[in-house]
């Protein structure tokens, strides 16, 4: 075993680097497990981790009331010189059950111990049972989910900087998008330019085994397709192993093509579809991205901190049906209603809060959502509409501004 306490240098990120504020962040989590009776919480999933410590390595950050740890299993050589971790909060050298021992000694009896049950297996469940003796193992979970809702000024910053790397792709699509191209190679020129400015190239959903690959991309017949594991428009993908995203159909005149590659920088996740027209568009496609753009705008201009996500959903439906397309709205060419119109992004690309029609959960100022908006057209095809958005006391505030109707390519 080998604690660290190595001096640690000023916290002076460079520019584009977030400064973690530990202290008012694991003081709050100490709060919510005083307030929920638990012992403590063992936290392992990359995002929670990361968040709390402004360290991403495989770790076990293990929280109690009235202490803190971060247990390293790997990568302590890797540890950057600004380590935003404090003095002597690192362990390194030690196996789940030799951390568990040391931070939550003896057999506990009686005891709860929080644990994110939603991202581990039953094995995995096992494991930390018999590290943790007799204590009760419960899902904390929803105790991080709620501090992670609203962004500090930082997290914002992270993802507007993401939504830059969106424009840069939408940029690249355009260029990139004629006549004998095939859905990968467009793809490929989106998630380039998503690259060069900035994307890691990964995205984080709190769901194992997600269908998806690094972005839905679909034209022509393929923008029926949906995997079912997500309620939009996925594509065909390239193999029956994986069957979203782009695949190696040759865009032709006259093809709608569905553009939805999120980008995540810093972290922080950003999400954006777009509709293209290769030449001459369908009819009626135009003027249905018409009114996906003024049911967005008009949710925008309603949407105020303090509502619950019900009433946030209602304004949508209620947009749409005062536009005659309450039957389109949200519907896959299944026949299937799409049951949400929005959702939270940040350290993950879905995360709370869901905005349906059952959620009684208010919205508040700081949060950042996706606003994801359907239409299906009596052809059958599937138009939609993404953008990120930043919830002011003033309101909404749009962070994707770029192609927001059907854009004409060739």
């Amino acid at each position: 075993m080998r604690t660290l306490s190595q001096k640690q240098p000023p916290l002076n990120p460079p520019p584009g680097r977030a400064t973690f504020d530990n202290t008012r962040r694991l003081t709050a989590l100490q709060g919510s497990l005083r307030e929920n009776n638990l012992a403590g919480a063992v936290l392992a999933f990359s995002r929670d981790v990361y968040y709390y410590t402004g360290l991403a390595l495989p770790a076990w950050l293990m929280v109690r009331p009235d202490d803190w740890r971060l247990f390293l299993r790997r990568g302590l050589e890797t540890l950057p010189g600004d380590c935003p971790v404090e003095n002597g909060r690192i362990t390194a050298g030690l196996d789940l059950a030799g951390a568990c021992a040391q931070f939550f000694p003896g057999l506990g009896a009686g005891e709860k111990v929080g644990l994110e049950l939603d991202m581990l297996s039953m094995l995995e469940g096992r494991r930390y049972q018999k590290a943790l003796g007799a204590r009760e193992l419960v899902n904390v979970s929803p105790l991080v989910m709620d501090m992670r809702l609203v962004k500090d000024l930082g997290e914002v910053a992270s993802l507007e900087r993401a939504c830059a790397a969106l424009a840069a792709g939408h940029q690249a699509a355009l260029m990139a998008l004629h006549e004998g191209v095939t859905e990968l190679e467009w793809a490929a020129a989106i998630e380039n330019a998503q690259r060069l400015a900035g994307h890691q190239g990964v995205f984080f959903f709190r769901q194992p085994d997600v269908l998806m690959g690094r972005g839905p991309v679909a034209s022509g017949p393929h923008l029926t397709r949906t995997t079912g594991t997500v309620f939009t428009a996925t594509g065909a993908g390239l193999h029956p192993s994986l069957p979203a995203g782009p695949s190696a159909r040759t865009l032709e005149p006259g093809d709608l093509v569905l553009a939805d590659i999120p980008a995540c920088l810093e972290g922080y996740h950003a999400d954006m579809s777009r509709m293209h027209a290769l030449g001459e568009p369908p009819a009626g496609a135009a003027e249905l991205c018409d009114a996906l753009r003024q049911i967005s705008d008009g949710w925008l201009a309603g949407l105020r901190p303090g509502m619950t996500c019900q009433e946030a959903c209602q304004i949508a439906h209620d947009l749409a049906a005062g536009l005659g397309l309450a039957d389109a709205f949200q519907r896959l060419p299944s026949g299937a209603i799409i049951p949400y119109v929005g959702h939270g992004v940040g350290l993950e690309l879905n995360e709370p809060p869901l905005i349906t029609p059952r959620n009684p959960a208010r919205l508040a100022a700081g949060m950042t959502l996706a606003l994801e908006l359907h239409l299906l057209h009596p052809g059958g095809f599937l138009l939609k509409l993404e953008d990120t958005l930043h919830l002011t006391e003033r309101g909404g505030r749009l962070l994707t501004r770029e192609g927001r109707g059907l854009n004409l390519v060739g």
